[in-house]
């Protein structure tokens, strides 16, 4: 087995007669944080669900956490993964009455709603993940009282909750304001900057959202990867220009890449 978090060889996905990913090799060493980025249509949830399982791979080989799949029980090591993702909204549509609490505390099972006995301890650690996240004065509100800013925290905290190896974060930003946004990457990057955090997957379209605390990213188009390295050795105009099919000028600030579209040149970005 490896000793690395995540291990693709040849990986190829098909659909019918469609391809969706190609000859994937991928590998993501402890201490790492990745960003995946690619426009619609990329590959990037496809990539996800073969992750964590929910797809299979038409050839080639996944090690995920050292378990090699079909090789290993997948619905036990979902259980090592936290997972957000805006699906969860839908999901938690018959859950609305949950308390914010309640909610980080169904990660522990990484069940929707809470079907278990819940032990003091999980209710202690919920809290205080709750604090952490900012979620201190709503933490005992229900869900459909809560803002979308503190729902995305919410479902952060609960992807926390049983303290996974590997954390995914898929498009969090959807459907928040310009400050919630900025808020919520702020918790995330305090989080990633512990020297015990998980290895975390941010998945996006917008190279504005890669945080400081990522080291590296993997950028597709059409279910190929055009780079997979150090960020600051992937977050070019060149390879953004092609990803995305259009003139992207990358400005870097505050350790974040600012982007420009369709400027004659990158000196107007900086002025």
């Amino acid at each position: 087995m490896s000793s690395g978090v995540i291990n693709l060889n040849g990986v190829s996905l098909r659909r019918q007669s469609k391809s969706i990913l190609e000859q994937i090799n991928w590998r993501v060493h402890r201490g790492e944080h990745w960003a995946i980025l690619g426009a619609n249509g990329s590959g990037k949830t496809s990539l996800l669900k073969l992750i964590t399982g929910y797809e299979w791979a038409t050839t080639g080989s996944i090690e995920v956490l050292g378990e090699r799949f079909g090789h290993t029980a997948v619905y036990e090591l979902r259980k090592r993964i936290g997972w957000l993702s805006a699906s969860l909204d839908e999901k938690y549509r018959n859950y609305e009455g949950l308390s914010c609490v309640d909610v980080i505390i169904s990660g522990k099972y990484a069940s929707v709603g809470i079907h278990e006995t819940v032990s003091e301890k999980e209710i202690e650690d919920a809290f205080t993940l709750a604090h952490e996240m900012g979620l201190k004065e709503v933490a005992r509100s229900q869900l459909r009282t809560l803002s979308q800013g503190e729902r995305k925290k919410t479902f952060f905290a609960r992807a926390l909750m049983s303290s996974p190896e590997i954390v995914i974060v898929d498009e969090p930003t959807s459907g928040l304001d310009l400050a919630a946004r900025e808020h919520f990457l702020s918790k995330l990057e305090t989080i990633h900057t512990k020297s015990n955090s998980p290895s975390l997957l941010y998945v996006t379209h917008y190279p504005e959202e890669i945080i400081p605390a990522v080291t590296h990213v993997l950028l597709l188009k059409d279910g190929k990867i055009v780079a997979a390295d150090k960020k600051e050795n992937v977050l070019t105009d060149e390879r953004l220009s092609y990803a995305f099919g259009m003139p992207i000028y990358v400005n870097w600030r505050d350790e974040r890449p600012w982007i420009q579209i369709g400027t004659n040149s990158k000196q107007e970005l900086n002025r």
